[in-house]
This record gives structure tokens, C-alpha cells and sequence, in this order.
């Protein structure tokens, strides 16, 4: 078997994690993915890729083969969830995964607003948001458990605190990973398996170009990356950032609803 697994404890305190040998990055592809496979990309680390275009997983794997990482792709559709976790579950026989950030996702946001609120958009968000991620967990959790050690990041978002009128079934979507994220944490932990939610606001990518409201406190992928990564390192619940924004949409989380959602629309967030 490749790649070595984290520590053997039976259960993950808050400290800082030992760095993982083999990561897995789902929607490598996208800002966030690709910025994060340069970032963990070095000498002696296996790096699984995972994207749908076929194209721009080759050039990002060798970006990260120069850098000196061994390189592994995968081009499988996630919103297929049995053939997704079938091959997670033979990579995960393969490979000791010790650390699976589940990042790939998708945000619909129509022009037309009859079509924001249609059942294809929102079956479309939902499919790769939260079914693509519960797939990938599924496809790594069984080795992970057998070995008692392994840590898994759930990319969700800012926007799970406060339904975003602009984007509904995107809002959802992220709300229901983020919930699941901290559930599987209390429930993992204790096996030796961390689990992490990163909360991202915007970030500079071709994902947010296309969001129709303000873009408050943008960032840099790059630098998201390297939030993410400090605080996995850090075994950290939530990973929110940037501090401003995160602390904004934690606030309005905990206002009565008719008042949130004055706020929401008052700063450009509404229909």
C-alpha cells in the first residue's frame, strides 16, 4: 500500500495534525482545487486529483509533478454517486488516504428568475454540492475507519449561516454540508478520523465572476489555499474566512429572521 496514514491515536484531539502523506482533492480543476493541489504539491506527497475536464486535470498534474509530487487523477462524474464511490473505495485499497478535501461544487445562478427557482437548477446544485459530497465520504470513510486514523475537509460555504436570496438551492445545498461536516466530526473523532468545515466567502475564481450581488472582501484562490491548509493543520471545526465577512454572516445567523433577511436584501443580496 502507498502513502502512510496519519497517527494511530484512537481519537483527534484539537491539536495540530501530523502532514499528511497522500491527499485527495476533489474538483481539482476549479480555483479553489487547483490553488490547493499547488499548495500541498512537494517532494514525497501523493496528490489524487480529481476533475471533470480531462485537460485541465493533465496540466495541473504537471504543475504539481514539477513541483515533486506524485500524481494520480481521476476524471469520474460525482453526480453518478455509485460509480464515484466504487472508485473512492478502490483508490482508498490502493492508497492510504490521509487527508480527502471534498471540494468539488457548482453554484447555478440563472439571469432569467423564473429559472433561479426551477427544479432543474436546484436538482443540479444539490446533486454535486451535497450528493457528490456525501459520495466521496462514503467512498473514503470505510479504509479510513479500518486503519483509525485519516482527516476529512468539507468545502462549504459563508452563505450556509444565511439563505441567500440570490442563490437558493446554492444556500441549501452548503447549510446541509455544513451541518453534516459538524456532525460527522463529533461522531468521527473519537475513531481517530477528523473532520473539518471550511466556510469560504469570496474568492477570486470563475464561480464567484458569475454571482450577480456585491463581492465583499475578495480573496485570492492562492490565499485561500493557504487559509485552508493552516487550519487543517490546526485539526480547526470551521475554517471561515475572510474574518470580516465571516463574522458578518455568523451575526445575521442570529438575528430574528425578518431582520436577517432585511439586512440581506439591504446589502445586495436580495431579488
Amino acid at each position: 500500500m502507498v502513502g502512510a496514514a496519519n497517527s494511530s491515536q484512537n481519537s483527534v484531539g484539537t491539536g495540530r495534525l501530523s502532514r499528511p502523506a497522500t491527499v485527495l482533492i476533489t474538483g481539482a480543476t476549479g480555483g479553489i482545487g487547483a490553488a490547493l493541489a499547488r499548495c500541498y504539491a512537494q517532494a514525497g506527497r501523493i496528490l489524487i486529483l480529481h476533475g471533470r475536464d480531462q485537460s485541465r486535470l493533465a496540466a495541473l498534474a504537471f504543475d504539481c509533478e514539477k513541483l515533486g509530487a506524485r500524481v494520480h487523477t481521476v476524471p469520474f462524474d460525482l453526480r453518478d454517486a455509485e460509480t464515484a464511490m466504487a472508485a473512492l473505495r478502490g483508490l482508498s485499497d490502493h492508497y492510504a488516504i490521509d487527508l480527502a478535501i471534498v471540494n468539488a461544487g457548482v453554484s447555478l445562478t440563472a439571469d432569467i428568475e423564473d429559472d433561479a427557482y426551477s427544479f432543474e437548477v436546484a436538482r443540479e446544485v444539490i446533486a454535486v454540492n451535497l450528493g457528490g459530497a456525501l459520495a466521496t465520504v462514503a467512498g473514503v470513510l470505510p479504509e479510513m475507519r479500518r486503519r483509525g486514523s485519516g482527516q476529512i475537509a468539507l468545502v462549504s460555504s459563508l452563505a450556509s449561516y444565511v439563505g441567500l436570496p440570490l442563490t437558493p438551492a446554492y444556500s441549501a445545498s452548503k447549510a446541509a454540508l455544513k451541518i453534516y461536516g459538524d456532525a460527522l466530526r463529533g461522531s468521527l473523532g473519537p475513531q481517530g478520523i477528523a473532520v473539518n468545515v471550511v466556510l469560504p466567502g469570496f474568492v477570486r475564481t470563475s464561480m464567484a465572476e458569475h454571482f450577480p450581488g456585491p463581492k465583499f472582501f475578495m480573496i485570492s484562490a492562492e490565499r485561500a489555499a493557504l487559509l485552508i491548509r493552516r487550519g487543517l493543520e490546526r485539526n480547526r471545526a470551521r475554517i471561515a474566512f475572510p474574518r470580516v465577512l465571516a463574522f458578518g454572516m455568523w451575526w445575521l445567523s442570529l438575528l430574528p429572521a425578518p431582520l436577517s433577511q432585511f439586512l440581506v436584501r439591504a446589502i445586495g443580496f436580495g431579488r
